[in-house]
């Protein structure tokens, strides 16, 4: 069981470097970009079944009771409610957890530091009218949609119009805090929790290929074009390969002591707050200090951080995407997936519409959506696609004042709608 744990954390950790190597070798390859190269190795390798998971019953009650131990599930398998192939798909499960939560929160200050923070007023405008046409097209759609899913046999298609409201404004935590707020089915919610995750891959990934061209053609090119801001060597092969050089790699290191210390700093923070704000204060924790270590010039001038990010950022993709389970869409109800569907891809469309209208550029537009519908963990991931580190502030501080809204919002409208 340890060996198994063992042997796919070395594998989540080393197959970006085959990632790497792929994209360097070879060029059509390299068009695709390795972050979407990561997405379809995990998604292959949660898909398989080459991995132990768990049965319906120990992950609908991790759905509901994210916090259980391993003491608490070892006490399951001891009473004979589980069997030891779930044990280890819960031991994976946590480890995937781990995993996602140390990468991104290292990710965040690695990719920060060569930012120039001081011109990131420049962009404060655009920022804001992106965040305000965010929301907007997100609440727009979801009632719209709980209009037009009427009589489709979504139970509760009052509460999960909130539940999708919080987790499109906000993020998960927003959606499990809906679920007690609202006192949503435990069924709904498992079911909309997982169609979420499975419909957040192919968004991404559409982002990341198709519609990232897409935006960029119709939409204004972001509106600095400093050399400053975008790493001049992000697209080319051998970006990711220049690290090992010693006069590189001993600077980086400490770049990585560096960002290690700022995410413990902002662990303590988070431990004087309640669980349910835990994670934006942690983010915002980190962010911040982030910020204000690339005004330091010997750090902002440390080579390849962002690069060293984006690695993480690769371990990240592969095993959230990984995380997606397309066997849970047995006994699917298209309904519910329908509603998700356009609830995440009609706020887009209409996202870009009204930018196109006011013309917000498209990186702006591309990361305020990704914050809003992802979150800010999944902001880092867009902003290294686009070759963007300046994007990466606007997209984290979307995220954190969503974060704030989300529950706000997604309460507000529900009881709007169940007046309805």
């Amino acid at each position: 069981m340890a060996w198994t744990l063992i042997l796919l954390t070395t594998f989540y950790v080393l197959a970006p470097i085959f990632i790497l190597y792929l994209c360097f070798k070879y060029p059509s390859v390299n068009k695709i970009g390795p972050v979407i190269l990561a997405y379809i190795f995990g998604l292959i390798l949660g898909n398989i079944g080459i991995l132990p998971s768990m049965d319906s019953f120990l992950n609908d009650y991790l759905v509901t009771n994210p916090k259980v131990t391993n003491q608490e599930v070892e006490d399951m398998l001891n009473s004979s409610m589980i069997s030891e192939n779930d044990l280890l798909g819960f031991q994976i499960y946590k480890l995937r957890d781990i995993l996602t939560s140390i990468t991104i929160l290292l990710a965040i200050p690695l990719m920060l530091f060569s930012s120039n923070i001081r011109q990131w007023g420049q962009l404060m405008g655009k920022t804001f009218l992106s965040l305000l046409i965010g929301l907007f097209s997100v609440i727009a759609v979801i009632i719209l949609g709980f209009f037009l899913f009427q009589g489709s046999g979504i139970q509760d298609l009052w509460k999960v119009s909130g539940l999708l409201i919080g987790v499109y404004t906000g993020g998960t935590p927003n959606l499990a805090s809906l679920k007690l707020m609202l006192d949503v089915d435990a069924n709904t919610y498992i079911l909309t929790h997982t169609y979420d995750l499975f419909i957040g891959i192919f968004y991404l990934s559409f982002l990341l290929s198709i519609g990232k061209k897409l935006l960029q053609k119709f939409l204004p090119e972001f509106p600095v074009h400093s050399e400053q801001f975008i790493p001049e060597d992000l697209d080319k092969k051998e970006a990711f390969w220049s690290v090992v050089k010693p006069k590189t790699l001993i600077p980086l290191i400490g770049a990585i002591g560096m960002t290690i210390g700022i995410v413990a700093i902002g662990g303590g923070i988070a431990l004087l707050v309640p669980d349910n704000l835990l994670m934006v204060v942690v983010i915002l924790s980190i962010t911040t200090l982030g910020i204000l270590a690339s005004l330091i010039p010997f750090i902002s001038r440390i080579e390849k951080t962002f690069e060293a990010g984006m690695y993480l950022i690769l371990i990240f993709s592969l095993v959230v995407a990984s995380m997606a389970d397309i066997s849970n869409f047995a006994g699917i109800r298209p309904a519910l997936l329908g509603y998700i569907t356009l609830a995440v891809f009609g706020s887009l469309l209409l996202h870009f519409l009204i930018s196109r209208l006011f013309k917000v550029d498209a990186d702006t537009t591309m990361i305020t959506s990704v914050a809003l519908v992802c979150s800010p963990p999944f902001v880092p991931v867009i902003a290294g696609a686009l070759g963007n580190r300046q994007i990466m502030v606007s997209g984290i501080t979307i995220g954190i004042i969503g974060y704030a809204l989300g529950n706000y919002l997604g309460y507000f409208v529900a009881n709007l709608l169940k007046m309805m």
